[in-house]
């Protein structure tokens, strides 16, 4: 197969997924003896050409939408303030906040020379997002019960305003649910900022 077929399999592949990784590349160009090297050539060629943008190693995009970043970090969903947003209860500009179950570095990485913010989860407490479509893609963001829950276990700051905000769309009933998971230090806190 000649070097022109890879590379029109490769975009064919950038053009039915938001974000595409090296092992689905690698499944295109499996016959070459150096795959690893050839790999890496293509995608750096892809990428020098402005063609194709690195998200994460082995992660990547031809869009310029830094959220997608998400499915780089599978599992991991789109949470905290980030998510607030999403609920339209955050005014104020947030940057994408990935809370993932993988054994990664936490804090601030640059991603399409923008910042994003990862946040490591216990596998116990990765459960309550959804599918919701932001812009052009459907991305996994925690509903408002695991965002509350969320905000509390890392200790972020829930002022007045935006309690009395998410008391009035939060359903109680599924909130009560989700704390239950919790150690009995985290669950009472849930309960008593809810109620307070």
């Amino acid at each position: 197969m000649g070097k022109r077929k890879y590379i029109d399999k490769i975009e064919g592949l950038f053009k039915r997924s938001p974000v595409v990784y090296m092992d689905s590349i690698s499944r295109i160009v499996k016959s070459e003896k150096k795959v690893k090297q050839y790999n890496k050539q293509l995608i750096r060629n892809l990428i020098l050409s402005s063609r194709v943008k690195r998200l994460t190693k082995g992660c990547y995009t031809i869009h310029n939408d830094i959220a997608l970043t998400v499915f780089c970090f599978k599992p991991a969903y789109l949470g905290l303030q980030d998510a607030l947003s999403a609920h339209n209860l955050w005014e104020q500009e947030s940057i994408p906040v990935i809370v993932t179950t993988r054994k990664v570095r936490q804090g601030i990485r640059k991603v399409l020379g923008a910042n994003i913010l990862i946040r490591r989860i216990n596998k116990k407490y990765f459960f309550g997002f959804k599918y919701k479509k932001q812009g052009n893609f459907y991305l996994p963001i925690s509903d408002i019960e695991k965002t509350f829950i969320d905000m509390i276990y890392f200790k972020e700051k829930l002022s007045g305003e935006l309690m009395g905000n998410c008391r009035k769309i939060i359903n109680k009933k599924k909130l009560m649910m989700y704390a239950k998971r919790y150690p009995n230090n985290i669950h009472l806190k849930i309960v008593s900022l809810f109620n307070s």
